[in-house]
C-alpha cells in the first residue's frame, strides 16, 4: 500500500500531509501508519513543533468506509488505529498544529480534536457523520472542539458546521483564506520553533496534564459503543446504503 501522506521537516518544523484521494479516507493500516510517523516525529530531536494538514478536496473524511462494509471484522483494527493516531497528536510532546480545509469529518475530527492549534480555511466544514454510517465515536474529540450541547445536536442529527461558525464557538484560532492556510499555519509554527525545546516539551505534558479527564479513556468508552453498533442489523444496512448511494431502511 502506497504511504497516504508525506513528510518533510526543515527548520524545527515537520508537515505532515495526508495525501490519499479522492477524500483522505484511510483504511485500519493507513491509521496505524499515521500513529507510527507521529510518534516518530515526536521522538525526532530535529522537530520542535508538527503541522498536520491535508491535500486534495479536504482534509480528511475519516475511515474507509467501503472497506468496512466489505470487511465489517476489521472494526477492531480500525478503532485501534484511530485510537493510535489521536493519542499521537494529543500525547506527542511536541505540540501539534492542524490546519483544514473543505471536509473535517469522523477521523479528521479526531486529529482536529486532538491538536494543540487548529487553524480553519473558510471552506472547512466540520462534522460526525458516524450516526448515519452505522458507527459512534468522535464525541471525545468534536467536545474538545466544541460546547456539550453543540457536540449533542451534530452528533444526534450528522449535521456539520462551518468555520465561521466554529470560530464563534473559540473551537479554532482562526479562519483564513484556503490560499494562505498553509502560510498561517507554518508562520505559527515558525514562531513556536523558536522556543526552548525543553520548554515546549514541558509546556504541553503540563497542558495535557490539567485538562478535564482523560481525552484518551473517554475516546476508548466511546469505541466499545462502536463494536456494540456494529452488532446490530441497522450498522450493516447504514454501510450498504452507503456504499450503494442509496437511502438507508432501518428495522430498529
Amino acid at each position: 500500500m502506497k504511504t497516504p501522506f508525506q513528510t518533510t521537516v526543515a527548520d524545527g518544523i515537520a508537515e505532515l500531509v495526508i495525501d490519499h484521494p479522492p477524500v483522505n479516507a484511510l483504511d485500519c493500516a493507513g491509521w496505524q501508519k499515521l500513529a507510527d510517523e507521529l510518534d516518530a516525529l515526536g521522538r525526532n530531536d530535529a522537530v520542535r513543533v508538527i503541522v498536520l494538514r491535508g491535500a486534495g478536496r479536504g482534509f480528511c473524511a475519516g475511515v474507509d468506509i467501503k472497506e468496512l462494509a466489505a470487511h465489517p471484522e476489521r472494526i477492531v483494527d480500525v478503532n485501534a488505529g484511530n485510537y493510535a493516531s489521536f493519542r499521537a497528536v494529543h500525547r506527542n510532546p511536541k505540540p501539534v498544529i492542524v490546519a483544514v480545509h473543505g471536509f473535517v469529518l469522523g477521523g479528521g475530527i479526531g486529529l482536529a480534536g486532538a491538536a494543540d492549534i487548529v487553524i480553519a480555511s473558510s471552506c472547512a466544514r466540520f462534522g460526525v457523520p458516524e450516526i448515519d454510517r452505522g458507527a459512534m465515536g468522535g464525541g471525545a474529540h468534536l467536545q474538545r472542539l466544541f460546547p456539550l450541547q453543540k457536540v449533542r445536536h451534530m452528533y444526534f442529527t450528522g449535521e456539520m458546521i462551518g468555520a465561521d461558525e466554529a470560530y464563534r464557538l473559540g473551537s479554532i484560532e482562526r479562519v483564513v483564506p484556503l490560499s494562505e492556510l498553509r502560510d498561517t499555519a507554518l508562520s505559527i509554527a515558525r514562531r513556536i520553533a523558536a522556543k526552548s525545546p525543553d520548554m515546549l516539551r514541558l509546556a504541553k505534558e503540563s497542558l495535557n496534564g490539567v485538562e478535564d479527564g482523560n481525552l484518551e479513556d473517554k475516546y476508548r468508552w466511546e469505541q466499545g459503543f462502536t463494536l456494540q453498533a456494529y452488532m446490530t442489523g441497522d450498522s450493516t444496512e447504514a454501510r450498504a446504503a452507503f456504499v450503494g448511494k442509496r437511502e438507508a431502511s432501518f428495522g430498529g
